[in-house]
């Protein structure tokens, strides 16, 4: 919630509103105050009737300001005065019971809490001086229509609620505290923190020695292959003869030019027809033999600094191209995965479990009927580990289906389905609701960023960003602008304008404001503040983008939806293509993608 969502519904019979915070924050630019309401600094005269204070109270004194400095304050106001506190703490980490000592000493009564949307302010309690009991306000900031006795019931009634709930979730804590607690304990008595310390060395160990062994493996192989081909060559056999001759002249000598004509024979031989020369009867030779040894077909391969995560997996085919839309894939089979681990050192090793219990190469694989399969998955697990890179089970099928893959050592397990990639979908079937409900939680592009967290890899749902575009001109773009930003559903990381002044709420909200070009992977531009922005409008953009693959996302005069179309008004830019400086006209004829989509719901 902002502020000004928790504060204009209380300003009702307010003429101005008092700054009393005395710490390093200055709340003036998250107001945005309607006309006919006058901010004025504390002067500490009394807060009168049609004044609203502004103090702030939290752990930082030098940023929010003291406890005695907010009690001062609240000494100072008088019957018919509001007041605003903005809390550094979070809620559940508010000293609520000093407070209330307070507020209760000095006739105030909380009439609306709730949590704030920013980095250093976590909540906010709208108080009022009164001498009676007020009646309290709902969710929405409005009154409840109720006074006197029945007030009084009704807070006290909330309050028991309230005090159930509440000790019903600090009983659960507690127990949880205790299990955790007892488990240490176990485990400290029973010595398992060491053992395990020093059975993963062992393990590191263990595969450091192994792929140090391979290596020496395959060096010897490579020197046996030169030995080989040195004692066959020509110039060797030459050069034997020759020593031969000479050592036993009488015998050497008479039989060297034979072997010398036996060996320029043998050459002619193995080297074949002359190069150039047609075939004998226009027959073509056949190849020479093949060399016994596997060579890898091509694969996905990235030698420019990552800044996409980078998959080695036993996958089905369907998951291997939906991961591939958003992430560098390369799908292992029996006879070359541990080569390709070692080619293209993945952030990660993904094991999918409908790929061993399903058909193809891994068929079978931890069902205890494929042991050789079974077999070269622990040596690929035991090479990524050597490489230093994780290795995670995918589990999304029963694990009874396979359970030799429970026995093996994962760095983790991930208990999901693979997601939905929206290119799947029939958007007229799905409705937009449902779009919006997989684009935010059930995607492929979602569970490969748990994927990419728990690999310490690119985050795929970087590619989510948004850049809005705006030049504000007075006070009331800059309110517009901020209302708009914040009020998105799939709110821009970055705002871009000629000057930040006026915007420090965005930048409370976790919001980059600045100057200059933008940086995030796609543009929104937003010049024109008076036009009427939904909150669905960047997330319906960036669900129709990812569901195309468009360059270009907006709306068209004939109201296309979910259709590529030859021009349409840019609403949703990549990056790239704004700043290559080509107007919209020209996109199409240049080969990039246009995406329509309807401007508002159907009725």
């Amino acid at each position: 919630m902002r502020l000004t969502d928790l504060l204009h519904p209380h300003l009702d019979g307010v003429t101005t509103v008092v700054d009393a915070t005395r710490g390093g924050l200055s709340l003036e630019p998250y107001l945005h105050l309607p006309p006919g309401v006058a901010l004025r600094e504390d002067d500490e005269q009394p807060v009168a009737e049609g004044e609203l204070a502004l103090l702030s109270y939290g752990p930082d004194a030098e940023l929010h300001g003291s406890e005695d400095a907010c009690r001062a304050v609240l000494a100072r106001m008088r019957p018919g005065a509001r007041g605003l506190i903005v809390l550094g703490h979070r809620a559940s980490e508010l000293p609520y019971h000093r407070l209330l000592d307070h507020l209760v000493a000095h006739r105030c009564q909380v009439l609306r809490a709730a949590p704030l949307d920013y980095v250093h302010l976590h909540a906010g309690a709208v108080i009022a001086r009164t001498d009676e009991l007020l009646p309290p306000h709902d969710f929405f900031g409005r009154p409840v229509p109720a006074d006197g006795h029945a007030t009084a019931l009704r807070i006290a009634d909330e309050y028991v609620f309230a005090d159930l709930a509440s000790r019903s979730l600090r009983a659960r804590v507690l127990d949880l505290e205790r299990t955790v607690e007892e488990a240490e304990r176990t485990r400290g008595a029973a010595g398992q923190d060491g053992l395990a310390e020093r059975l993963a060395a062992a393990v590191r160990e263990k595969d450091q020695l192994a792929a140090a062994l391979r290596a020496a493996r395959d060096r010897v192989e490579v020197l046996r292959a030169r030995v080989a081909m040195l004692e066959g060559s020509t110039s060797l056999r030459v050069g034997k003869a020759l020593v031969t001759a000479a050592r036993s002249p009488k015998r050497g000598a008479v039989r060297l030019p034979g072997e010398l004509y036996g060996l320029w024979r043998g050459r002619r031989r193995s080297a074949g027809p002359v190069s150039g020369s047609a075939p004998k009867d226009g027959v073509a030779e056949p190849d020479a033999p093949m060399d016994g040894r596997f060579h890898l077909a091509h694969r996905a391969l990235t030698v420019a600094p990552r800044d996409r995560l980078v998959v080695a997996g036993v996958l089905t085919p369907a998951t291997a191209e939906d991961f591939a839309a958003d992430v560098v894939v390369n799908r292992l089979l029996p006879h070359d995965g541990r080569l390709l681990v070692q080619r293209t050192d993945p952030d990660v090793l993904v094991v999918q479990l409908s790929a061993c219990t399903g058909d193809g190469p891994w068929s079978l694989t931890g069902t205890g009927l494929a042991p050789d399969l079974d077999r070269t998955l622990a040596e690929l697990l035991a090479e990524t580990r050597a490489l230093g890179r994780s290795a995670v089970l995918w589990r999304d099928g029963p694990p009874s289906a396979a359970p030799g893959l429970a026995r093996l050592a994962w760095d983790s397990v991930v208990d999901a389905d693979t997601g939905v990639r929206l290119g799947r979908l029939d958007p007229v079937a799905e409705g937009r609701e449902r779009l919006r409900e997989l684009f935010r939680a059930d995607s492929t592009r979602v569970r490969l960023s748990r994927l990419a967290r728990l690999a310490g890899a690119p985050d795929p749902l970087d590619e989510r960003r948004v850049a809005v575009l705006a030049a504000p001109r007075d006070r009331t773009d800059v309110a517009r602008l901020v209302g708009q930003v914040l009020g998105q559903l799939h709110r821009p990381v970055e705002v871009v304008v000629p000057d930040p002044a006026g915007l420090d709420e965005l930048t409370a909200a976790g919001v980059t404001v600045r100057r200059g070009q933008p940086l995030a992977p796609w543009v929104a531009d937003w010049t024109d503040l008076t036009e009427d922005r939904p909150d669905t409008l960047l997330l319906d953009l960036m669900c129709a983008q990812e569901y195309s693959g468009a360059d270009a996302v907006g709306h068209t005069p004939t109201a296309d939806d979910y259709v590529f179309v030859p021009s349409l008004r840019p609403l949703l830019v990549r990056r790239s293509l704004h700043m290559s400086g080509t107007g919209p006209g020209r996109w199409a004829g240049q080969g990039h993608r246009l995406f329509a989509v309807r401007g508002k719901e159907p009725s």
